[in-house]
């Protein structure tokens, strides 16, 4: 079963009075009184490790719901949604790059970044023409050489793959991106260079965009900055 998602609000992301807490934790990991991101926002989340970085945001993509309290993208309370519900959700809203990346080596590069849109009809339905012309598209938009586009996904450097990641999370231009500490592998022109390439794709699709990293240095490129430990009452551990 399929939800529908007719209509976004001026914020795309509303927390308000969320608890989280681990099972078998005596302790609240997450206690947000408030936070909204706008449409369009580029918004970079700072911290460091076990302040509840990647609890908030498994929150943000419904993988988890919030013990309490509401979490409301694009208008729609995330716990009022079945699981099944809330996967389809995902597919078809957020473009995620993660730490590690997770690219499937068993799959081709251009496969790939165009494997989101296997998983949604809505993004699929942004593209005009071939999804493998779009995905090289994107490769090239992100500085990927064309003499790479045939090299095994193992093959390519941690910048490469980074780019093929971030390729994969733009493609069918969802309405939220989400990158959870992506350059934490690379030196500090390359991550700078990657996230200015990031936020100039954001901008091109209209894409809103949440930053997490535990590096402040990174901080001036964005919009506004959270320090999620001034943001979270609790002193849980991640």
């Amino acid at each position: 079963m399929n939800a529908t998602f007719p209509n976004a609000t001026a914020a795309i992301i509303e927390l308000e009075r969320v608890k989280f807490q681990w099972p078998n934790n005596n302790q609240v990991t997450l206690d947000i009184e408030k936070l909204s991101v706008s449409v369009g926002e580029h918004l970079f989340i700072k911290g460091p490790s076990g302040c509840g970085k990647s609890t908030l945001l498994s929150l943000l993509t419904g993988i988890h719901v919030a013990n309490q309290g509401k979490v409301r993208l694009l208008g729609h309370d995330l716990a009022q949604l079945k699981a099944q519900q809330r996967d389809r959700f995902r597919a078809d809203h957020i473009g995620y790059i993660f730490q590690q990346f997770n690219l499937l080596p068993y799959l081709s590069l251009i496969e790939n970044v165009i494997l989101p849109c296997q998983f949604s009809l809505p993004r699929r339905k942004t593209i005009q023409g071939s999804l493998k012309h779009r995905a090289i598209e994107l490769l090239t938009q992100l500085h990927l050489p064309t003499s790479l586009l045939h090299k095994p996904v193992l093959e390519l450097s941690i910048g490469q793959q980074q780019r093929v990641a971030a390729a994969r999370a733009l493609i069918g231009e969802p309405a939220l991106l989400i990158a959870d500490e992506p350059t934490s592998a690379l030196d500090y022109d390359n991550r700078t260079a990657f996230i200015e390439l990031l936020l100039e794709e954001a901008n091109r699709i209209g894409s809103t965009l949440v930053f997490v990293s535990h590096d402040p240095s990174l901080e001036k490129l964005f919009q506004r900055s959270v320090y999620l430990p001034s943001l979270n009452q609790a002193r849980g551990i991640e």
